[in-house]
């Protein structure tokens, strides 16, 4: 499966952002998908995850409140709706597709999309 993130933008503090992972190929609903972050000079950070049919989310403490993950599998898209953003939501954001349950470690992710970049100014 090949995916292609989009969305990404320059916003000020306390704005929302939408993010998309369009998927290609014919397999996309058998995969657990996943959103990662990476700021400069910092590891990627595991951000958010959906199971195959959408029912599952798991959300990280550090984003949890402000953050959805959703999809939809007959547009092979998921999504990634961050709210309240803040100056450290600043980063390369990834859509990933695994098949090893809601993951949180990036090794368990075996496609990843380009990557698209937010930042936010205070």
């Amino acid at each position: 499966v090949q995916l292609q993130a989009s969305g990404g933008g320059s916003v000020q503090a306390g704005d929302s952002l939408r993010l998309s992972c369009a998927a290609s190929g014919r397999t996309f609903s058998t995969y657990h998908m996943a959103w990662f972050r990476q700021a400069p000079g910092k590891d990627r950070e595991f951000v958010a995850a959906i199971n195959q049919s959408g029912t599952g989310t798991r959300i990280p403490e550090s984003v949890k409140g402000r953050t959805t993950i959703s999809r939809g599998n007959a547009e092979k898209t998921v999504w990634l709706q961050m709210n309240s953003l803040k100056p450290e939501d600043t980063a390369v954001y990834y859509c990933a597709a695994g098949t090893s349950g809601l993951a949180t470690a990036e090794s368990f992710y075996t496609y990843w999309g380009q990557g698209t970049q937010v930042t936010v100014s205070s």
